[in-house]
């Protein structure tokens, strides 16, 4: 993984390349593997996203909790209605990430993207695209690619984890990996790539993580929902030519820095925000004492 945007735009540019193809590069020479390897596993991967982002759109999935579930398929019905505001492919996108999400809950196979708890962004971010535009599997293992390198420098210049960062490191980490991903699938530059992971971590910075319960479930499934759709306006204010003022790097360094500033009842202790509620408290007491603060 590269240690920073700044050094992966000069290797794009420098070798007139994509951030998958960098990527793939990179990896290739410092595991010694080769190139078949990787885009086997992420083949994989690819399959294993496909399953969870779609089971919960036939079928009525529920947590182990209790808390949620069956809400990926209730979109995926309303949306059928023809009712919403949305058009097919965000309400399609969002019931995606639900379903996710409910599998996750139900103890169910998920990649974790870069966590359980932002696992739906990505898979139905992918997915809804590969619908939209009928593209194979071979684009999306590159959109893969493009992700997990900006996922990489998120983790190693701030955090993905909601215990560190709240929940922006989480679901912002993911709607930016998804993001930047989108525009290489969608024949966007490597600048704009980075100008749209940059859009989609601004539009959430200061998000706190605050599971009810402890548990990856709500407002979780809400957040990957709304992460979803984050990636695909971040990805379309920048193929539209719309630029971050501020560099990539300096906006993960922003998030870090304002992570680090949360209390450490916002940062997945279950002990503030919609955890520490009156309701939020009795179904932690329902689930006995399954949050953290118990």
């Amino acid at each position: 993984m590269y240690r920073n945007a700044e050094d992966l735009l000069r290797v794009c540019n420098d070798n007139n390349i994509t951030i998958s193809e960098a990527t793939l590069r990179h990896e290739i020479e410092e595991s010694g593997k080769p190139k078949k390897y990787f885009i086997d596993r992420f083949k994989e991967i690819y399959e294993v996203m496909k399953s969870s982002s779609s089971k919960g759109l036939s079928e009525s999935i529920h947590t182990m909790s209790g808390i949620t579930g069956g809400n990926a398929k209730r979109i995926e019905d309303y949306r059928k209605e023809g009712k919403s505001l949305c058009d097919d492919f965000l309400m399609e996108a969002m019931a995606r990430a639900f379903s996710t999400l409910e599998i996750n809950g139900a103890m169910g196979k998920i990649v974790a993207a870069p966590t359980a708890g932002a696992s739906g962004i990505i898979p139905a971010a992918f997915t809804s695209v590969q619908n939209k535009l009928n593209l194979d599997d071979d684009t999306m293992i590159k959109g893969l690619l493009t992700a997990s390198q900006i996922g990489g420098i998120i983790a190693m210049n701030a955090t993905i984890s909601g215990a560190e960062g709240g929940c922006q490191a989480e679901t912002g980490a993911a709607s930016a990996m998804a993001a930047a991903a989108l525009v290489e699938i969608m024949g966007g530059s490597v600048e704009q790539s980075l100008h749209a992971a940059s859009f989609a971590i601004m539009n959430v910075l200061g998000l706190v993580c605050d599971p009810i319960a402890g548990l990856v479930e709500f407002p979780c499934a809400l957040r990957n929902a709304s992460g979803v759709t984050n990636s695909i306006i971040s990805c379309d204010l920048a193929m539209a030519g719309v630029k971050s003022i501020i560099p990539f790097d300096e906006v993960v360094m922003s998030m870090f820095e304002v992570g680090n500033s949360l209390p450490a009842s916002l940062r997945e202790t279950a002990l503030g925000g919609l955890a520490n509620t009156p309701t939020g408290r009795t179904f932690c007491a329902s689930c006995n004492g399954a949050c953290t603060g118990i």
